[in-house]
């Protein structure tokens, strides 16, 4: 299994897939810090679910914008900066969460977590991608996603943890976090300049061996520095003439859509629509997201051996079920925190498969980018889902907001569908088909 595989693995790969791991839990933790107190902050800043589903969106919204600018800086510069620096800042942004007084300092907190959180993709992939190779990429992938699964499953512990202790409360939680992923920058920015070659850490460039499959025009070589203006403008082409990627974005964005509306209001939706104790549904979140980590290894373990397509559509066919059954309010409270985690979890099970084939889909240059890309799809999509569906359970109730996200994981299968109508799905992840494209 996944695990296993670590053996074979070099020890500078070891190293990266082990810190960016690590980063991929910190970033993680600040993304969800709000969904398991949303009715605590609620009561405390005097707003509605919608207006903390807004503060929420606006996060993701900044997030979105900072893929491409981090993208960039760690495809022409450093990538070990990018991702020491989306911690610093995310750590920042956690801290002024913690200490804020009012609604718009909270929105300000959650800006700023935005802006840090936005690099840790664009850094990640290319620092996973150099540091491995195909055959074992998928499922060094999925590590990475077990990783990040975990970071989203921690905060609902750790907050339930330290407010269980006399006189701490959410903020002490935030705070403490904030800490974490500061003191883990230092950490992961020594180590890997200390103990992780070059040729890993810095950029690629066009001349190098490439393994990805559509072309890049424009980018910049090893022996030519062109203006930044003629970067971007060549940077805009080659991602225009890219259409798998663009479809790969749209995917991403839609299956986010479903997957944070999900996310954001299931504690929610578990306290008041099914009468679940509000510890317990806060927990039920983070055993979510375990059970999502548990997915995101097998499906990188499939992601090695099958097309990405079935993988793909099978898992949101699964999750429109399971949150159909959710939005139905026949399930008593104990099967509907089963299928909140099902529902919520089996997703990951195509995570790998999409992140591969990004890979596939790339040459070494244009690894940052293209997954900034996909990121920015996901992002897309987490900024749309908190206030759209926040709105939708203030106006309707969470039978209809839940229905709904029901209907947009439906969306991601006829994506899919549709996909495979235009190029076909006779390509697998293997460096072969990769070398076809």
């Amino acid at each position: 299994m996944s695990f296993s595989s670590l053996r074979t693995l070099p020890r500078e790969a070891v190293v990266v897939l082990s810190l960016v791991s690590g980063s991929h839990v910190v970033n993680h933790m600040y993304l969800v810090l709000f969904p398991p107190i949303l009715g605590v902050l609620a009561t405390e800043f005097d707003v509605t679910l919608a207006t903390l589903g807004f503060a929420m969106g606006a996060q993701a919204f900044v997030n979105t914008a900072f893929q491409l600018p981090f993208g960039y800086l760690s495809d022409t510069y450093d990538r070990t900066l990018t991702l020491g620096l989306c911690l610093v800042i995310g750590g920042l942004g956690a801290l002024v969460l913690a200490a804020a007084p009012t609604f718009e300092w909270l929105l300000a907190g959650q800006i700023l977590l935005g802006v840090g959180v936005a690099g840790h993709h664009p850094a990640h992939y290319p620092l996973l991608s150099d540091a491995t190779t195909e055959t074992n990429r998928g499922r060094v992938f999925s590590i990475h996603g077990f990783a990040g699964n975990v970071g989203f499953a921690a905060p609902p512990v750790v907050i339930v943890a330290i407010t269980s202790i006399a006189g701490l409360n959410w903020r002490h939680a935030f705070a403490f976090i904030g800490v974490v992923g500061l003191l883990y920058a230092v950490l992961a920015v020594f180590v890997l300049y200390r103990y992780v070659p070059r040729s890993v850490r810095r950029p690629n460039v066009a001349g190098e061996s490439v393994s990805g499959g559509e072309s890049v025009s424009g980018v910049q070589t090893a022996t030519e520095t062109p203006s930044l203006g003629n970067r971007l403008r060549s940077g805009v082409v080659a991602l225009l003439d890219s259409p798998k990627i663009l479809a790969l974005g749209l995917l991403a964005l839609v299956a986010s859509t479903a997957m944070w509306g999900i996310t954001s209001f299931v504690v929610t939706l578990l306290e008041q629509g099914y009468g679940v104790e509000s510890s317990t549904a806060s927990l039920t979140l983070s055993v979510m997201f375990g059970v999502g980590a548990v997915f995101m290894l097998v499906g990188g373990d499939l992601s090695d051996r099958f097309a990405p397509a079935p993988l793909i559509l099978g898992s949101y066919v699964l999750v429109a079920a399971f949150v159909l059954l959710l939005a139905s309010f026949v399930l008593p409270p104990s099967a509907a925190v089963v299928a909140a985690v099902v529902g919520g979890s089996v997703g990951s099970l195509s995570t790998p498969a999409r992140d591969k084939l990004a890979d596939v889909l790339s040459a070494r240059a244009d690894l940052g980018r293209n997954f900034a890309v996909v990121t920015v799809g996901i992002m897309v999509g987490s900024t749309i889902a908190p206030p759209v569906f926040g709105v939708i359970i203030e106006g309707f109730g969470f039978r209809v907001a839940f229905a709904s996200i029901a209907v947009v994981a439906l969306g991601v299968a006829a994506l899919v569908v549709g996909i495979v109508v235009k190029w076909g799905d006779d390509y697998s992840i293997s460096e072969s088909a990769a070398a076809g494209e």
